[in-house]
């Protein structure tokens, strides 16, 4: 049998591969990285502009990270959450100061949080824990969670459920019950959709995986208000769109609302494997021992890497990095008389093309080093890290005006 390598080097597919082809047979093997830039195992560098999915804000191979985590895992890198280790009050903390805007609050004093954190694994996870939180809120036999079509929550069953995206549910019905969608930026859909039966509104600021649409303020505020007038929660899945990539600490800090409950990961590890649900203290306190857990959840090695990363943003202003990125690469790519439009906030954008498919663009793109995600058809996804310099967008939208020029020629 061939080694995974061995695939990869002669280019067949995974055929005879022991990894499941979840994500298809991949064209090129990754073996070293630093900041934006990636080499496959034959020595190519490539700049990346997915970012591992919006995940590593800090760059590849942040040097800060690595410490972190050499250090820590010499120390200490999981018991169990029978007991307290040391790093994980101090990312809920920092978590709690960038949810209420206040993370240059005076230090002399006690905190005290307006919300509490459950630290999981994935933003899966998280979402998970986020439709459990309204269950266990809500009165006996009110159990239903709206989400908006193309909408994206995760892949576990209940997770899958709520996105909006039907075609991902057929080949694993019966989905479990209680999830409805409806039209994004429709108030009317959802108010109809709401009955006795509706626990929760549960929305994407930003909707990532379904092809970067951010929701207009007056359906958001809307979507707040309908909640509150209702006595449904009012949750907000940032998994992807959180801790700096939109040009805020998260999204929803864009639209002027107070959600609940908020899902986060991605961004919070830099690569290591960490998720966290924040809730407000009076809704975390319907949760009681033994309502939910998770064996490596809030382990020593991802808070430690987790802290580091909330340090570092904030030290390091990643806020105004996401917003400059936002400006140039805007700028750049509606000069190319391909793309029809651009879309999203901060770090998080996405192109609509007039060319070709956008598979086809990505693919020319990769051939000659720059990784994009071919979103949508006819769209291009961007969420490169936030450490990505003015030179290295150049540099990719160079590359990328060659793939647009090919693209158009076949």
């Amino acid at each position: 049998m061939k080694t995974h390598s061995e695939i990869m080097d002669s280019k067949t597919k995974l055929t005879s591969c022991p990894i499941m082809p979840t994500y298809g047979a991949p064209s090129v093997m990754f073996v070293k990285g630093k900041g934006t830039e990636l080499w496959d195992n034959s020595g190519e560098r490539y700049l990346d502009f997915v970012g591992g999915l919006a995940v590593q804000s800090l760059g590849h191979a942040n040097e800060e990270i690595a410490e972190v985590l050499a250090s820590q895992a010499s120390k200490l890198t999981q018991v169990s959450n029978y007991w307290a280790t040391e790093h994980a009050h101090h990312v809920a903390i920092a978590l709690d100061k960038a949810i209420t805007g206040r993370l240059k609050a005076p230090s002399k004093k006690a905190y005290s949080p307006s919300g509490q954190v459950f630290f999981c694994n994935s933003g899966a996870e998280a979402n998970e824990l986020a439709f459990k939180i309204a269950r266990k809120t809500a009165p006996k036999g009110v159990y239903g969670i709206i989400t908006t079509f193309d909408s994206f929550h995760g892949r576990t069953l209940a997770a899958l459920a709520a996105c909006g995206q039907p075609h991902k549910h057929e080949p694993f019905a019966p989905m479990p019950e209680g999830f409805s969608h409806v039209e994004r930026d429709n108030l009317s859909a959802l108010q109809s959709s709401t009955d006795e039966t509706t626990a929760a509104i549960h929305l994407e600021p930003i909707q990532g995986e379904g092809g970067v649409w951010p929701g207009s303020k007056e359906f958001i505020s809307a979507a707040e208000k309908h909640a509150r007038d209702n006595g449904l929660l009012f949750m907000v899945d940032e998994v992807q769109s959180g801790l700096c990539r939109t040009g805020e600490w998260f999204a929803y800090q864009h639209y002027n609302v107070e959600p609940d409950v908020i899902c986060i990961a991605k961004a919070l590890g830099n690569g290591f494997p960490i998720g966290a649900v924040w809730a407000k203290n009076e809704i975390a306190a319907n949760f009681q021992a033994g309502d939910h857990g998770s064996t490596y959840g809030g382990n020593p090695l991802g808070t430690a890497v987790a802290r580091k990363v909330l340090e570092i943003m904030e030290r390091d202003n990643y806020l105004e990095k996401a917003r400059r990125i936002e400006k140039v690469l805007t700028q750049s790519l509606l000069e190319m008389p391909q793309v029809l439009s651009v879309r999203g906030k901060g770090a998080m954008l996405a192109a609509e093309l007039d060319v070709g498919t956008s598979k086809e663009v990505a693919a020319n793109a990769t051939e000659n080093g720059l990784l994009v995600n071919p979103i949508t058809p006819t769209a291009l996804r961007f969420t490169p890290p936030l450490t990505t310099t003015t030179p290295q967008i150049e540099e990719a939208m160079t590359i990328l005006k060659g793939a647009l020029n090919a693209t158009s020629l076949t």
